[in-house]
């Protein structure tokens, strides 16, 4: 089978997701595009997601029985527990491919107009429920641009085969190439680097180890020196983005961690990163940044819609060597992922 071909099939559909998102955010009012569809097990699924779902439906039946078959992995789409098999009433057992899709990661910032999300996909051989993360080969990524915007930026990875980029103009049609270049930088001290906390609760124990790392790491820095920015960019994709652009040096989520912790002391949790969010990490780890768990390990997890997932970016080695003992150590205290369960 020709990845090429997975590759080309997951950026189309991205890109008929972009194009029907630019039409609907001008031609709709807030209140009609972040109108409640549904509540999942995992999520909230808004009407502007709903709006794109035929695409993924549509456009992955046309091309299923050329790529032997496709079992569908994607929020609020198909029965509960049953993810669609297509081409469809084929059996999932004999398809060839498990593709996992966020159609909108970063619903909330799009549809109120503030920022980009990102449509993303992943593809790997159909392994039946034990496949997962670590099994994507194809990997893409289309930027789904505010009202503001006519450019769209479309990333793609093959396992091995490296990454690769394009710019378009939504009005005109017209490519450019897209470089994708992650921070040289040998430390993030100046730089863009963060730990997420876009929801509560827990935010301010995500800000205290944050705060506690950059003591630990930066003890001398001068006073009145700002020693980072942050950028709390609600979309996994969009932090993604950003690192791959070479913007920001260190993302860390680890929100699954903090949430088990707390579950154990008898509070309630709250939003977590999820397998979908994650799936196009393989065009990081192609690009040369480095993607683990929240335990330090490769990044891992299900292909499924409700698994919890921390996870952890470098910009490249140095600041890996930088950063990571003095956060393990800091996570180890803290207990995030002691007793998992």
């Amino acid at each position: 089978m020709k990845q090429e071909q997975i590759r080309d099939v997951l950026c189309n559909i991205g890109m008929q997701v972009c194009k029907r998102l630019f039409h609907s955010l001008q031609s709709q009012s807030l209140e009609e595009r972040s109108a409640v569809h549904a509540e999942s097990a995992d999520d909230t699924i808004y009407r502007i997601d709903r709006d794109v779902e035929d695409i993924l439906v549509s456009a992955l039946d046309a091309k299923s029985a050329e790529l032997g078959g496709i079992v569908l992995i994607a929020e609020g789409v198909g029965e509960e527990g049953q993810p669609p098999v297509f081409p469809q009433g084929a059996h999932a057992d004999r398809a060839a491919l498990r593709i996992i899709i966020d159609p909108i990661d970063g619903t909330r910032g799009l549809m109120y107009d503030k920022r980009s999300a990102f449509f993303l996909a992943g593809s790997a051989p159909n392994r039946g429920d034990s496949t997962t993360l670590q099994d994507i080969e194809v990997a893409a990524m289309v930027e789904l641009p505010t009202t503001r915007s006519r450019l769209s930026d479309t990333l793609w990875a093959i396992r091995g085969q490296g990454v690769g980029g394009f710019t378009r103009d939504l009005e005109t049609g017209e490519r450019t190439l897209r470089p994708i270049a992650p921070s040289r930088a040998k430390s993030i001290l100046g730089g863009f680097a963060q730990i997420s906390r876009f929801f509560p609760p827990g935010r301010h124990i995500l800000a205290q180890i944050e705060e506690e790392m950059i003591e630990t790491l930066f003890p001398d820095a001068p006073l009145g020196r700002a020693i980072l920015f942050e950028d709390q960019y609600i979309s996994t994709g969009g932090q993604l983005y950003e690192i791959l652009m070479g913007r920001d040096r260190f993302i860390a989520d680890l929100r699954g961690g903090l949430y088990r912790q707390m579950s154990r002391e008898g509070r309630s949790p709250g939003l977590i990163c999820h397998p979908y969010d994650v799936c196009a990490c393989l065009i990081g780890v192609e690009a040369g940044v480095i993607i683990t768990g929240g335990d330090g390990k490769p990044l891992d997890a299900p292909l499924d819609t409700t698994s919890p997932v921390d996870w952890i970016a470098y910009a490249n080695p140095y600041i890996r060597a930088e950063v990571e003992p003095v956060l393990r150590a800091l996570l180890d205290r803290y207990g995030f992922y002691h007793n998992k369960s």
